[in-house]
């Protein structure tokens, strides 16, 4: 059924079969759905993962570092300002019971051997070697709420053809028993 052709399931109509009817109650709640509970889905995931990157930055704790390696040069970084991106580089720090410790972790692309840095350790000491920004975190949120919004409307979107699709089986199948009966009447009127 063509949008233009839809009309209100509610209306009465001598010529609309209960198949049409079903089909225009399955689009209004599909559309409904799509306009509600997507959006929804994509809040509710976006907001999930926020939650859960914010809760794991807040186990980490910083910690001044020496880098102890030159760096390698950052490929098409903005040499006007320096802030193409973060480059990776071994770094040496103290850890809280007193060991000298060296790891590789992401660093400024101005930095240089014997620069003071400051590095992120998790819960249990262990350097991270890429630690989310806060950017970061925005980018992931984002892309779930993108992704959950689209998924669960797709899904509300397909179940509706799907419906569809079975409605049409049915009414099919009412045209060919009801011409096979008319048929039967023409053929009984002859004799």
């Amino acid at each position: 059924m063509t949008p233009r052709k839809m009309r209100p399931p509610w209306r009465h109509d001598l010529l609309r079969r209960g198949t049409d009817v079903a089909q225009s109650w399955m689009a209004l709640a599909a559309g409904l759905l799509i306009a509600v509970a997507a959006p929804t889905a994509g809040v509710l995931a976006g907001q999930a993962v926020d939650t859960a990157s914010q809760q794991q930055r807040a186990d980490w704790h910083a910690v001044t570092a020496v880098v102890t390696k030159e760096p390698p040069a950052r490929a098409g970084r903005d040499a006007r300002d320096g802030t193409g991106g973060r480059v990776h580089a071994t770094v040496r720090w103290t850890a809280s019971d007193h060991t000298v410790r060296t790891g590789e972790t992401t660093v400024a692309p101005g930095a240089h051997a014997g620069d003071r840095t400051t590095v992120w350790l998790d819960e249990h000491g262990a350097l991270l070697r890429d630690p989310s920004t806060p950017a970061d975190i925005l980018v992931r949120s984002v892309v779930a709420g993108t992704l959950a919004a689209s998924g669960t409307g797709l899904l509300v979107f397909g179940t509706d053809r799907a419906g569809v699709l079975l409605l049409n089986r049915k009414r099919y199948a009412q045209w060919e028993k009801e011409w096979a009966e008319l048929d039967a009447q023409g053929r009984h009127h002859r004799r």
